[in-house]
């Protein structure tokens, strides 16, 4: 009788927006165990822009969820051979020896003074950078074609320029700037290499090769928005040049030598433990997702689908904000979507990113600041339903007294303008607002809850002005691969398929499809490390160990495995439920009015702004 094979085990890790997550799962995908701890975000009263964080209190939590899993796993470190992150695309800024510096000046007993600090992240929802967003849109660099032609306030380099003319200029020479997620794989190895998804999607980075590119920074890019000094270090505090003084590298390739002696100490794993460069969490949520076995009569996509079929399948991130990620095999520019970005996941092909600012937080908002929203939660509390559950069954009860077939017709008079945090994709204009129509003198709970839907259909419709402005440029999405918590909302869903017209998967597990998908990263890590000590198997499978010190290596490597990342991804995503639009030819021609109105809604707000502008300027 033969002795069954070893079972080894990788641990993803997941920072979103108010959270650390962390999942251990086993060579299939199989979650054996979850946690989740909650961050910490600080705002300022005088200044509703600002969001900051803490990496020291991020990093704390991630190391909490990470011995939760393991105790609750019972699973032996020894066999634990991976670990991969993601986070949102937040700044975190600190010296050279890897220290906090604050990104607001730090009250002292006396005055508020520039220095270390604790709250080093300016969350990606910051906005404090808007003047300096606006400067770089002036320049009309080539780095503006791979952002849709529109930098975001949002990104890493209008705040590291916001940062450059507030602090002194000698702390600022001192920073080190990280996306989120390069600043979790630097202090989980000690490695200073940067993820070409970091890189291309928030900082301006224009990979080698792509439009007379050279060094991957741009420097005249640097220079013209008095950014030089980093030209002339170069571009140390970034990270450095590739083959130079820095190594960028692909989704999941080894950094470093896997985790150090003092971090696989704070974690319970063993030292050397491989640890996969990391991807924005969007990014993840992809990884997470797009490979899911699914029958889409829609499209030709059967049970085993390729890497080219991903071209077709649409990755919606659902929670504070939505970010929409399609990968194609050429750069596909979309005025207002983010990228074209080369090599965000794969070595050689190209990501576009959508995005709404503020959706589960806008939900929130309608809700929280609606006179009904105690009277909500304490009807809620004395039933045993969340506050969501009371509104879908009032908003049921309304629909069934009103003999209506579907509630989309209970706010026929009722639309809602979605953008109370400014407009991502595809509009890229951070000056848009929200806007209600079809107000009544009305406080009770039902006025809540028709309020509520008209909010999701408001989301969902937005969510087809996406997929319409990437599809008329040459994307070819028939199908939306869903993540994150608005997956929970079954409503929620059946209004984005019957809006945009195509079938909406949503994954196997509401909770875990991001962070499963840095588990694969963990995964891929460990067997290009290590292939014969993680198990490595499969035709696509490294079959000897690559350590990657430079970045001629990194690149071989990078596009000698990329099949097997993909193999990785089918094996380990589990199938999920489709979610098909309904076939009610009276709902798809109300919901293509309401379309209407929306598209009527941007071009009003303008014209108003327009009229305002020309008597106040």
């Amino acid at each position: 009788m033969m002795d069954s094979p070893t079972k080894f085990y990788y641990i993803g890790v997941d920072v979103g927006t108010g959270s650390a997550r962390a999942a251990l799962v086993d060579d299939d995908g199989n979650i054996l165990a979850e946690s989740t701890n909650a961050t910490q975000t600080y705002r300022l009263e005088s200044d509703s822009r600002i969001f900051e964080q803490s990496t020291t209190d991020i990093w704390s939590q991630i190391k909490l969820a990470i011995t939760q899993v393991v105790a609750a796993s019972k699973v032996d470190p020894s066999l634990i051979k991976g670990l991969g992150f993601d986070a949102t695309c937040s700044l975190a800024v600190t010296d050279f020896n890897g220290q906090p510096i604050a990104v607001t000046p730090q009250p002292s007993s006396s005055s508020s003074e520039w220095g270390p600090g604790e709250r080093n992240v300016i969350l990606w929802a910051d906005h404090r950078a808007e003047e300096e967003a606006a400067l770089i849109n002036s320049t009309g660099s080539k780095v503006l074609n791979y952002v849709g032609k529109t930098m975001s306030l949002e990104m890493e380099i209008p705040k590291i320029l916001w940062l450059k003319k507030h602090m002194p200029d000698e702390l600022f020479r001192q920073c080190m700037f990280f996306d989120l997620p390069d600043y979790l794989t630097y202090k989980a190895t000690g490695s200073l290499a940067r993820s070409n998804c970091s890189l291309v999607c928030k900082c301006s980075y224009v990979p080698p090769g792509v439009d007379g590119s050279e060094l991957g920074w741009q420097p005249d890019f640097f220079e013209q928005i008095g950014l030089g000094e980093m030209v002339k270090d170069d571009f140390k505090q970034l990270g450095g040049v590739p083959g130079r003084n820095g190594i960028v590298l692909t989704a999941g390739q080894p950094v470093g030598d896997g985790l150090t002696e003092e971090i696989a100490a704070e974690l319970g794993l063993l030292p050397g433990t491989a640890v996969g460069s990391a991807l924005i969490d969007a990014y993840a949520g992809w990884v997470g997702t797009v490979a899911a076995p699914a029958t889409n009569p829609f499209s030709e996509s059967n049970n085993h689908p390729s890497l080219i079929s991903s071209q077709n399948r649409l990755a919606a991130i659902a929670g504070t904000s939505t970010c929409y990620c399609v990968q194609s095999p050429s750069g596909i520019l979309v005025d207002g979507v983010w990228g074209p970005y080369k090599h965000a996941v794969f070595p050689g092909l190209w990501m576009n990113e959508g995005g709404q600012s503020s959706t589960g937080q806008l939900i929130d908002f309608i809700i929280d600041t609606h006179p009904a929203a105690p009277a909500l939660r304490t009807l809620a509390s004395e039933t045993n339903r969340s506050p969501f559950q009371v509104l879908h069954d009032k908003i049921d009860s309304l629909a069934s007294d009103a003999g209506l077939s579907h509630a989309s017709l209970l706010t026929k008079d009722l639309f809602i303008y979605p953008d109370f945090h400014g407009n991502r994709s595809p509009l890229a204009d951070s000056t848009m607002r929200g806007s209600i129509t079809g107000l009544r003198l009305d406080r009770s709970l039902t006025d809540l809850a028709l309020k509520y839907y008209a909010t999701l259909e408001a989301i969902a419709l937005q969510t087809r002005h996406i997929v319409e402005a990437m599809n008329a440029k040459g994307h070819q999405i028939d199908s939306i691969y869903m993540s994150g918590g608005h997956v929970k909302n079954p409503v929620f869903m059946q209004l984005i398929a019957d809006v945009c017209g195509m079938p909406v998967q949503l994954p196997f597990s509401s909770s875990a499809s991001v962070v499963a998908g840095s588990a694969i990263l963990g995964r891929f890590a460990a067997d290009v490390k290590d292939p014969h000590g993680s198990g490595a198997s499969g035709e696509s499978a490294p079959k000897e160990r690559t350590r990657i010190e430079d970045q001629k290596t990194a690149e071989e490597s990078s596009f000698k495995y990329k099949d097997h990342l993909w193999d990785l991804m089918v094996r380990m995503t589990k199938p999920g439920t489709l979610v098909f639009p309904q076939k009610d030819e009276k709902l798809r021609r109300l919901l293509d009015v309401k379309y209407k109105i929306f598209r009527e809604s941007i071009e009003i707000q303008r014209r108003w702004k327009g009229m305002v502008a020309e008597v106040t300027n």
